[in-house]
C-alpha cells in the first residue's frame, strides 16, 4: 500500500526531494545519548523578537506537488518505544522522510494549533503593534478551561510580546487576543486558518479554533502528521518564530500600559534534549499529548511530528520525540 504525506515543501527553501533513506539500521545501535542543557544556555529578552520587514512575504509560501512514500519506512521495527499513535520524521533541510506511522490519518492535535495562529500573525506582520488584552480573553480561557498566559485585561502588549504568550505557557488567552485583532473576530481568523492551510496543501486539516481546544467537539479541529509537517516546515522559517520556540523561557518587566510576565515553555524538550530549537506540544484528553518538534546535532537538523503519545506522563510526547530523534540522528546520511 502507498502512502501519500503531502508535504509542501516550500520552493524557496528547498531544491528538491532526495530519495528515502534505507532504515534498516538498528534504533538501539545507533541512537546517541541525549545531554541536558545549562540554564545559562538560554537567554530571554524583553525587547520586541522582530518587524514586519523582517519576515517573508505569504507570497514566498507556495505549497509544492505532494510527497510520495512507499509503504511506511521502518515500520517492521515501528522505532523502539514510540508510542503515538501517529508520527513522522523528516530531515529539515532536504525533506527526506525517514519514518512514518500513520502520517495521513486525522487526529486532534490540541495546541499545536497555534502554530498556525503564530503563522498568519507572523504572514501580517506588524509585530510592534499594540494590541489591548479584551476582557473576553479572560472568559473565554475561563469558560473552556484553556491554558492561560494570564495575561491582564486591559494590558497593552505588542503583538510580538503576544507570541511569546501564545508559543511558550500556550496561552489560550493570547490566541483569543491575536484572532481577534487579525480576524478581525474569531470566526473571520478562523476562516483565514482554513484558507491558509488549503493554500499551503494541509488537505487534511481544519480549525475551529485558534488554540486547538476541544469544541465544539474534542475532534472538530484535526490534522495529520504530514499536514503538521508542512505547517512546522513554513514556520520555522521565520526568524521571529525560531527565536520564541527555543527559548526556555520569556521574561517581560512592567512597562507602560502593561503588568509584569513571565512564561515558561511547555515543550519538554526545551531544556532536557541537545539541539532542541522547539516547536509546539499540546494536550487534551481526546488527542493525548502532542508535539511538533525540531532540533539539530553535528551539522543536521530533523524535524517531527507526535499525535495521540499516551498520558503516560506530562513528558509522554517529548519522550517519543526523543527516541525518534536519537534514531534519526543515528542514520547514516546518503551521500
Amino acid at each position: 500500500m502507498r502512502l501519500r504525506a503531502r508535504i509542501a515543501l516550500l520552493t524557496l527553501f528547498f531544491t528538491g526531494i532526495s530519495a528515502l533513506a534505507a532504515c534498516g539500521a538498528n534504533p538501539s545501535a545507533t541512537a546517541t545519548a541525549q545531554k541536558p542543557l545549562s540554564a545559562s544556555s538560554r537567554s530571554a529578552t524583553s525587547s520586541p523578537r522582530a518587524t514586519a520587514s523582517a519576515t517573508p512575504s505569504p507570497r514566498e509560501l507556495p505549497a509544492s506537488p505532494a510527497l510520495q512514500i512507499a509503504g511506511e519506512p521502518g515500520r517492521a521495527k515501528a522505532k523502539n518505544g514510540v508510542k503515538a499513535k501517529g508520527a513522522v520524521l523528516a530531515d529539515a533541510t532536504t525533506g527526506q522522510v525517514l519514518w512514518a506511522r500513520a502520517a495521513t490519518t486525522e487526529r486532534p492535535m490540541a495546541s499545536v494549533t497555534k502554530v498556525m495562529t503564530a503563522l498568519l500573525v507572523l504572514q501580517a506582520g506588524h509585530l510592534n503593534q499594540q494590541i489591548q488584552v479584551p476582557k473576553a480573553a479572560f472568559t473565554y480561557v475561563w469558560k473552556y478551561g484553556g491554558e492561560s498566559a494570564a495575561l491582564h485585561p486591559g494590558d497593552k502588549l505588542t503583538a510580538g510580546e503576544l507570541l511569546e504568550a501564545l508559543l511558550l505557557p500556550s496561552g489560550a488567552d493570547a490566541a483569543y487576543t491575536l484572532a481577534n485583532y487579525y480576524g478581525p473576530g474569531l470566526t473571520a481568523f478562523e476562516a483565514k486558518m482554513n484558507a491558509t492551510a488549503a493554500r499551503m496543501g494541509m488537505n487534511q486539516t481544519h480549525f475551529t479554533s485558534p488554540d486547538g481546544l476541544p469544541y465544539p467537539t474534542e475532534t472538530s479541529t484535526y490534522s495529520t502528521p504530514a499536514d503538521l509537517l508542512t505547517l512546522g516546515l513554513a514556520a520555522m522559517r521565520y526568524p521571529a518564530f525560531r527565536s520564541i520556540v527555543d527559548q526556555r523561557f520569556y521574561q517581560l518587566k512592567k512597562g507602560p500600559g502593561h503588568h509584569q510576565y513571565w512564561w515558561d515553555n511547555t515543550n519538554d524538550l526545551i531544556g532536557s534534549y541537545q539541539g532542541a530549537l522547539g516547536i509546539k506540544d499540546g494536550y487534551t484528553d481526546d488527542a493525548g499529548h502532542c508535539l511538533l518538534f525540531e532540533a539539530t546535532r553535528n551539522g543536521r537538523t530533523l524535524i517531527g511530528v507526535v499525535l495521540g503519545s499516551p498520558p503516560t506522563g506530562t513528558a509522554a510526547g517529548a519522550q517519543d520525540a526523543a527516541r525518534m530523534l536519537n534514531w534519526g540522528f543515528g542514520l547514516r546520511q546518503a551521500g
